[in-house]
Protein backbone atom coordinates (compact mmCIF):
# COMPACT_ATOMS: atom_id res chain seq x y z
CA UNK A 1 0.00 0.00 0.00
CA UNK A 2 1.49 3.19 -1.06
CA UNK A 3 0.93 5.85 1.90
CA UNK A 4 1.37 8.71 -0.56
CA UNK A 5 -1.63 7.70 -2.26
CA UNK A 6 -5.51 8.48 -1.79
CA UNK A 7 -7.51 12.33 -0.24
CA UNK A 8 -5.72 14.69 1.24
CA UNK A 9 -8.59 13.47 4.49
CA UNK A 10 -7.20 9.89 3.94
CA UNK A 11 -3.48 10.80 4.40
CA UNK A 12 -4.21 12.87 7.33
CA UNK A 13 -6.11 10.01 8.90
CA UNK A 14 -2.99 7.67 8.41
CA UNK A 15 -0.80 10.52 9.61
CA UNK A 16 -2.77 10.66 13.27
CA UNK A 17 -3.09 6.82 13.16
CA UNK A 18 0.68 6.83 12.92
CA UNK A 19 1.54 9.40 15.12
CA UNK A 20 -1.01 7.30 17.91
CA UNK A 21 0.72 4.42 17.78
CA UNK A 22 4.27 6.31 17.56
CA UNK A 23 3.06 7.36 21.44
CA UNK A 24 2.34 4.32 22.40
CA UNK A 25 4.92 2.50 21.57
CA UNK A 26 6.90 5.05 23.40
CA UNK A 27 4.44 4.31 26.57
CA UNK A 28 5.03 0.99 26.04
CA UNK A 29 8.75 1.59 26.32
CA UNK A 30 8.49 3.61 29.09
CA UNK A 31 6.51 1.00 31.39
CA UNK A 32 8.88 -2.03 30.20
CA UNK A 33 11.92 0.31 31.24
CA UNK A 34 10.46 0.59 34.55
CA UNK A 35 9.32 -3.01 35.29
CA UNK A 36 12.47 -3.75 34.24
CA UNK A 37 14.12 -1.99 36.31
CA UNK A 38 11.38 -3.33 39.19
CA UNK A 39 12.83 -6.95 38.53
CA UNK A 40 16.39 -5.65 38.45
CA UNK A 41 15.50 -3.66 41.85
CA UNK A 42 14.08 -7.25 43.23
CA UNK A 43 17.61 -8.18 44.16
CA UNK A 44 18.08 -5.60 46.84
CA UNK A 45 18.12 -6.74 50.76
CA UNK A 46 15.13 -4.63 51.80
CA UNK A 47 12.56 -5.82 48.52
CA UNK A 48 9.40 -6.89 50.14
CA UNK A 49 9.00 -10.38 48.83
CA UNK A 50 5.11 -10.80 50.64
CA UNK A 51 3.22 -8.19 49.73
CA UNK A 52 0.01 -8.96 48.28
CA UNK A 53 -1.81 -6.03 45.77
CA UNK A 54 -4.90 -4.42 47.26
CA UNK A 55 -7.95 -5.81 46.46
CA UNK A 56 -8.86 -2.52 44.79
CA UNK A 57 -6.60 -3.07 42.57
CA UNK A 58 -7.98 -6.65 41.49
CA UNK A 59 -11.44 -4.92 40.77
CA UNK A 60 -9.41 -2.08 38.46
CA UNK A 61 -8.93 -5.19 36.36
CA UNK A 62 -12.36 -6.08 36.17
CA UNK A 63 -13.50 -2.74 35.67
CA UNK A 64 -11.13 -1.94 32.83
CA UNK A 65 -11.73 -4.96 30.95
CA UNK A 66 -15.49 -4.25 31.27
CA UNK A 67 -14.97 -0.92 30.05
CA UNK A 68 -12.96 -2.30 27.00
CA UNK A 69 -16.15 -4.48 26.00
CA UNK A 70 -18.76 -1.28 26.33
CA UNK A 71 -16.00 0.73 24.04
CA UNK A 72 -15.64 -2.27 21.35
CA UNK A 73 -19.62 -2.50 21.20
CA UNK A 74 -19.86 1.36 20.97
CA UNK A 75 -18.20 0.99 18.26
CA UNK A 76 -20.04 -1.47 16.56
CA UNK A 77 -23.40 0.35 17.34
CA UNK A 78 -22.39 3.20 15.99
CA UNK A 79 -21.31 1.55 12.35
CA UNK A 80 -24.97 -0.10 12.51
CA UNK A 81 -26.12 4.09 12.85
CA UNK A 82 -27.75 3.39 16.53
CA UNK A 83 -26.25 6.36 17.50
CA UNK A 84 -28.49 6.76 20.84
CA UNK A 85 -27.38 3.32 22.12
CA UNK A 86 -23.69 4.56 20.86
CA UNK A 87 -23.71 7.15 23.41
CA UNK A 88 -25.15 5.34 26.07
CA UNK A 89 -22.28 3.10 25.56
CA UNK A 90 -19.90 5.40 25.66
CA UNK A 91 -21.13 7.01 28.64
CA UNK A 92 -20.64 3.58 30.57
CA UNK A 93 -17.15 2.85 29.46
CA UNK A 94 -16.88 6.51 30.97
CA UNK A 95 -18.09 6.05 34.15
CA UNK A 96 -16.31 2.55 33.95
CA UNK A 97 -13.25 4.30 33.95
CA UNK A 98 -14.08 6.83 36.61
CA UNK A 99 -14.59 4.17 39.09
CA UNK A 100 -11.15 2.34 37.82
CA UNK A 101 -9.96 5.51 38.59
CA UNK A 102 -11.47 5.24 41.98
CA UNK A 103 -10.58 1.91 43.09
CA UNK A 104 -6.58 3.04 41.84
CA UNK A 105 -6.75 5.43 44.93
CA UNK A 106 -8.51 3.00 47.06
CA UNK A 107 -5.59 0.36 46.33
CA UNK A 108 -3.12 3.23 47.09
CA UNK A 109 -5.43 3.87 50.89
CA UNK A 110 -4.93 -0.24 51.23
CA UNK A 111 -1.20 0.26 51.04
CA UNK A 112 -0.77 3.31 53.03
CA UNK A 113 -3.01 0.88 55.40
CA UNK A 114 -0.61 -1.77 55.58
CA UNK A 115 2.30 1.20 56.60
CA UNK A 116 3.56 1.99 52.91
CA UNK A 117 3.91 5.67 51.94
CA UNK A 118 5.37 6.29 48.69
CA UNK A 119 8.48 8.49 50.11
CA UNK A 120 10.22 8.84 53.81
CA UNK A 121 10.88 7.02 56.30
CA UNK A 122 7.86 4.58 56.31
CA UNK A 123 8.32 4.11 52.25
CA UNK A 124 9.93 1.18 50.47
CA UNK A 125 11.73 0.64 47.28
CA UNK A 126 8.91 -1.84 46.34
CA UNK A 127 5.86 0.40 47.04
CA UNK A 128 7.74 3.20 45.42
CA UNK A 129 7.82 1.13 42.28
CA UNK A 130 4.19 0.45 42.77
CA UNK A 131 2.78 4.21 43.15
CA UNK A 132 4.89 5.54 40.13
CA UNK A 133 3.59 3.33 37.54
CA UNK A 134 0.44 3.11 39.14
CA UNK A 135 0.54 6.68 39.47
CA UNK A 136 1.62 7.45 35.49
CA UNK A 137 -1.01 4.86 34.50
CA UNK A 138 -3.71 7.00 35.91
CA UNK A 139 -2.69 9.91 34.70
CA UNK A 140 -2.76 8.01 31.02
CA UNK A 141 -6.35 6.51 31.81
CA UNK A 142 -7.48 10.61 32.36
CA UNK A 143 -6.21 11.48 29.31
CA UNK A 144 -8.39 8.44 27.78
CA UNK A 145 -11.06 9.85 30.06
CA UNK A 146 -10.92 12.88 27.83
CA UNK A 147 -10.85 11.81 24.63
CA UNK A 148 -14.17 9.29 25.77
CA UNK A 149 -15.97 12.72 26.44
CA UNK A 150 -14.57 14.47 23.27
CA UNK A 151 -16.09 11.63 21.52
CA UNK A 152 -19.38 11.64 23.48
CA UNK A 153 -19.36 14.75 22.55
CA UNK A 154 -18.78 14.39 19.10
CA UNK A 155 -21.40 11.67 18.82
CA UNK A 156 -24.03 13.48 20.39
CA UNK A 157 -23.29 16.19 17.60
CA UNK A 158 -23.75 13.27 14.87
CA UNK A 159 -19.86 13.64 13.71
CA UNK A 160 -19.24 10.35 13.29
CA UNK A 161 -20.63 7.94 10.49
CA UNK A 162 -20.08 4.99 8.66
CA UNK A 163 -16.33 5.62 7.09
CA UNK A 164 -16.08 8.75 9.33
CA UNK A 165 -14.97 7.44 12.78
CA UNK A 166 -11.37 8.87 12.85
CA UNK A 167 -12.01 10.31 16.35
CA UNK A 168 -13.47 7.38 17.82
CA UNK A 169 -10.83 5.05 16.21
CA UNK A 170 -7.87 7.00 18.03
CA UNK A 171 -9.64 7.46 21.51
CA UNK A 172 -10.52 3.19 21.43
CA UNK A 173 -6.93 2.46 20.36
CA UNK A 174 -5.26 4.47 23.19
CA UNK A 175 -8.01 3.35 25.87
CA UNK A 176 -8.14 -0.31 24.70
CA UNK A 177 -3.91 -0.24 25.03
CA UNK A 178 -4.26 1.61 28.53
CA UNK A 179 -6.47 -0.94 29.46
CA UNK A 180 -4.31 -3.60 28.23
CA UNK A 181 -1.81 -2.05 30.04
CA UNK A 182 -2.99 -2.42 33.11
CA UNK A 183 -3.73 -5.82 33.36
CA UNK A 184 0.07 -6.45 31.99
CA UNK A 185 1.04 -4.53 35.37
CA UNK A 186 -1.60 -6.35 37.67
CA UNK A 187 0.07 -9.67 36.10
CA UNK A 188 3.44 -8.33 36.53
CA UNK A 189 3.22 -7.12 39.87
CA UNK A 190 1.56 -10.19 41.44
CA UNK A 191 3.60 -12.48 39.93
CA UNK A 192 7.06 -10.71 40.27
CA UNK A 193 6.13 -10.30 43.79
Amino acid sequence: MDLTQGTFEEKNNRAKKMMLWFGLISLFMSFAGWTSAFIVSSKRPDWLTDFEMPQAFQMSVALIIASSVTLFFAKKMLLKGKSKLTTILLSITFALGILFVVNQFAGFREILNQGYNFTGPTSNVTMSYIYLIAIVHIAHVLIGLFCLLVVIYNNSKQKYSDGHTLGLDLASTFWHFVDLLWVYLFLFFTFMN
